[in-house]
């Protein structure tokens, strides 16, 4: 299985916010992680679908990044 790296130093910031936020037992569900990461790391709307997408398909799995 291949990842997905997304395009923007923003975008690889979020991504790797939201897995540190995830392993956290207060984690919010996943829509909420990504409205706080549009707001911390002002992403645009394609940035957030991404950022869902991707959530949807790491749900199995518990991890955002493989090998840190």
């Amino acid at each position: 299985m291949s990842e997905v790296m997304p395009q923007g130093e923003a975008l690889r910031k979020a991504v790797k916010w939201i897995s540190q936020r995830r392993e956290t037992q207060d984690c919010p569900p996943n829509h909420r992680l990504v409205e706080e990461a549009c707001l911390k790391f002002n992403l645009s709307p394609s940035d957030a679908e991404f950022l869902l997408r991707f959530l949807k398909g790491q749900t199995s799995s518990g991890s955002l990044t493989q090998g840190g």
